[in-house]
């Protein structure tokens, strides 16, 4: 039992610090976009960068689930 807290410890520690990374991104990238189209608060701009993160976070997930299979 003692292995399996620590392993889910582990699991849900990388998940706060990814999600603290993807927040952080997440500012980075609406100040590019608010920079780029004027203001980030616009029905184009917020499509835009949904779809760019959308297709940023599909191939992270497609290399990351490669590379997880290459390491078994």
């Amino acid at each position: 039992m003692n292995k399996e807290v620590i392993e889910k410890l582990a699991a849900l520690m990388t998940a706060a610090f990814g999600l603290v990374a993807a927040l952080a991104w997440n500012d980075t990238i609406k100040a590019l976009f608010k920079k780029l189209f004027g203001s980030s608060d616009t029905l184009g701009a917020m499509f835009v960068y949904a779809v760019v993160v959308t297709v940023i976070a599909v191939y992270a997930t497609i290399a990351i689930g490669k590379a997880a299979e290459r390491a078994k």
